[in-house]
């Protein structure tokens, strides 16, 4: 078997190489990560599910003056409603967190979370972004002909190969097959089938893809230099998607504290968790999720129970406390390095594979 590191989606893409930046929404996925890891032959991804338009255009915007190369923009193709029918049961709960940190207690009164997904949408098309890339679900079908009509491509996240047919019928380019070892959100598309989202194995579930759908696949979960690319194009992935990797990166925005954490957890340290947000996402075990499970309380859905976190997790953030923060990993932490620039990430990951190879 020869395994070519120039695969299907560099010419698909336009990059040298075949190592996307995932979609890491929320603060990690800064204008100057994913414009370095576009510069340095990768295809960098802006996590934008939580701006603002406005914020959106500006960074595509200040990305194209750092980089003439292609990278995507990441969303979440859902739009649900808030649902506040327990909210006096989880604010109680959470007001005895906020009492930790001198947080104002939170009244019973409904939360509301702006819906900004269609506008955020406008924006990626309007600015012709190259890749719009998509988490829990797939676009509809008039917006994949408008991408489509704009020569967007669209790669989709999935986490059973039921979703990759999902995927590859609604008229995606790419997949992206999310194993469990993957930090951050689960991408599955129904939690209420999937409570605590689906998790194959990275090892498990790339093959079955690959062999139940024509477009390229994109190993992601647990994979953190050239050795994991390397083996996922053994199993048949055109490449892989890296971002626990890159969450210690000089140019990352991850908060110092949480790169700490990174940089002290191991293999065990993470667990999947739906206390921050609603939906299942893997993340470190600190003292916000082990007093959340103590309660015995079932957080609100997405997105209510991320709203009513957020109090808790900025002032956290500002007294420098990871107990109270979201911090999102893969199970591939003892891996990480301190203060590499992304763009030396990326070579050093292809001089690897390269090596592996030869």
């Amino acid at each position: 078997m020869s395994i070519q590191l120039k695969t299907e989606v560099c010419q698909l893409f336009n990059i040298r190489y075949p190592i996307f930046l995932a979609g890491m929404a929320g603060g990690p996925s800064t204008v100057k990560l994913v414009a370095a890891v576009s510069n340095a032959g990768g295809l960098g991804t802006l996590g934008a599910a939580y701006m603002e338009p406005k914020a959106i255009r500006e960074a595509i915007r200040e990305i194209r003056q750092l980089t003439d190369a292609p990278f995507a923009v990441n969303l979440f193709a859902i739009q649900v409603p808030d649902n506040n029918t327990r909210i006096g049961e989880v604010q109680g709960e959470l007001n005895r967190l906020r009492n930790v940190l001198g947080v104002t207690h939170a009244t019973q009164e409904p939360v509301s979370t702006p819906d900004y997904f269609q506008e955020q949408l406008s924006v990626v098309l309007e600015e012709k972004v190259p890749v719009i890339s998509t988490a829990f679900g797939v676009l509809s079908e008039p917006f994949v002909q408008q991408a489509k009509s704009a020569g967007i491509r669209i790669v989709t996240m999935v986490t059973t190969v039921r979703e990759a047919i999902l995927a590859e019928q609604a008229g995606c380019d790419c997949i992206v097959a999310q194993g469990s070892e993957a930090g951050g959100h689960r991408g599955t598309f129904d939690v209420k089938e999937h409570p605590i989202g689906a998790n194959i194995g990275t090892f498990a579930l790339t093959p079955q893809i690959v062999d139940h759908v024509k477009i390229p696949v994109i190993a992601a979960g647990g994979i953190m230099d050239g050795r994991g690319l390397v083996a996922a194009l053994a199993l048949g992935a055109q490449g892989v998607q890296m971002g626990t990797r890159f969450l210690t990166a000089v140019e990352s925005g991850a908060h110092d504290t949480y790169k700490q954490a990174l940089l002290a957890c191991t293999e065990e340290s993470t667990v999947i968790t739906k206390a921050f947000s609603g939906r299942p996402a893997r993340g470190i075990r600190n003292l916000f999720i082990r007093q959340w499970d103590a309660s015995g309380i079932e957080p609100l859905p997405f997105p209510t129970q991320n709203t009513v976190t957020r109090d808790i997790r900025n002032a956290a953030a500002k007294h420098n406390n990871a107990d109270y923060m979201s911090l999102w990993a893969g199970q591939g932490t003892r891996l990480l390095t301190s203060g590499q620039r992304a763009e030396d990430i990326v070579a050093e990951t292809v001089q690897q594979a390269m090596s592996i190879l030869s």
